[in-house]
C-alpha cells in the first residue's frame, strides 16, 4: 500500500498494487479509513508505507502504527486551517514510528518548543519551523533537513557549519534553512580561511529528490575530506550542499 490519504467527505485509499484510487463514503471519515485500511492491509497481508493525514484524522497514524509489522516510510501531516496541538507535535516528531521521511506542513502553536532530542530520521521538512532551536539542531542525525519560516540566527547557523565540520551530523547530504536574513560571512565566521570560493556549481539533486541551484557559495572541507557547498541564496536560504551529490530517490 502506498498511502493512506483522507480529504473531504470522501475516504480515499492509495493503492500502489494496482496504481488507482479507492473511493468510498462513511458517515464518520475516520471510522471509515481505519475500516478500509484494515481491510486492504489484511486482504492483500500488506503494511501501510504512507501517512498523509490533517488535524481531523491525525489519529490515523497512531492507529497505522499499532498494527503494523514494519515501520511507516513517510508521514505528512498537512492542515492550514487548524493547528496541531503540543501532544500531537511530539508524538508525529518523536513517537510514531517513521525513520524515514517526516513533513509538517502546518502551524505549530506560538509557545511550541521541542525539548526532547531528535530521533533519528532520513528527511525532515517543516513549512513553518520557528520553534526549531540550535539546540535542536545539534541532536539531528539525518540525510535531508528543510526548515521554511526557521528563527535561526547567523550565530546559529555558524555553530551548525562547525558542528557539521567537526563529525556532527555524518549522514547529512542537504541542509536549507530559510530564514530571510542570511549572511553568509557571519554563517562562515572563523571558517573562511580555509574556505574556497566557488560560483556557478549548478544543480544539486538530494537523496529525497531535493533539487538546489548553487550558483555562488564557499567550500568547505571535513577532516576526513568530506566537502560541502554553502551558499546564502536570494529568497535569505542558507543551504549547505555535501558532495558526492546523489540522485537516488526514497519517494
Amino acid at each position: 500500500m502506498e498511502s493512506v490519504k483522507m480529504g473531504g467527505q470522501q475516504v480515499r485509499v492509495e493503492m500502489a498494487l494496482f496504481g488507482e484510487y479507492l473511493e468510498t463514503y462513511w458517515e464518520d471519515k475516520l471510522t471509515g479509513l481505519e475500516t478500509i485500511t484494515d481491510y486492504v492491509t489484511n486482504l492483500f497481508n500488506i503494511d501501510v508505507s504512507k501517512v498523509c493525514v490533517c488535524k481531523d484524522s491525525f489519529k490515523m497514524i497512531e492507529h497505522v502504527d499499532s498494527r503494523q509489522k514494519t515501520p511507516l516510510e513517510k508521514v505528512v501531516y498537512v492542515d492550514w486551517n487548524v493547528i496541531p496541538s503540543e501532544d500531537e507535535m511530539n508524538y508525529i516528531l518523536r513517537y510514531c514510528l517513521c525513520s524515514t521521511q517526516i513533513c509538517i506542513y502546518s502551524e505549530a502553536l506560538p509557545d511550541f518548543r521541542f525539548s526532547n532530542n531528535f530521533r533519528r530520521i532520513d528527511c525532515l521538512d517543516i513549512s513553518n519551523s520557528e520553534w526549531v532551536t540550535i539546540d535542536n539542531l545539534l541532536t539531528m542525525d539525518g540525510i535531508d533537513f528543510h526548515l521554511d519560516n526557521a528563527s535561526l540566527t547567523n550565530s546559529d547557523l555558524n555553530v551548525f557549519v562547525k558542528h557539521w565540520l567537526s563529525g556532527g551530523c555524518p549522514r547529512l547530504k542537504l541542509f536549507c534553512a530559510r530564514t530571510g536574513s542570511v549572511d553568509i560571512f557571519q554563517v562562515l565566521a572563523g571558517l573562511l580561511d580555509n574556505a574556497v570560493l566557488v560560483e556557478d556549481r549548478g544543480d544539486y539533486t538530494s537523496p529525497f529528490g531535493y533539487n538546489r541551484i548553487l550558483s555562488f557559495g564557499y567550500d568547505i572541507q571535513r577532516a576526513d575530506g568530506v566537502t560541502a557547498t554553502v551558499c546564502e541564496q536570494v529568497n535569505g536560504t542558507l543551504v549547505i550542499a555535501v558532495w558526492p551529490e546523489t540522485t537516488h530517490n526514497y519517494n
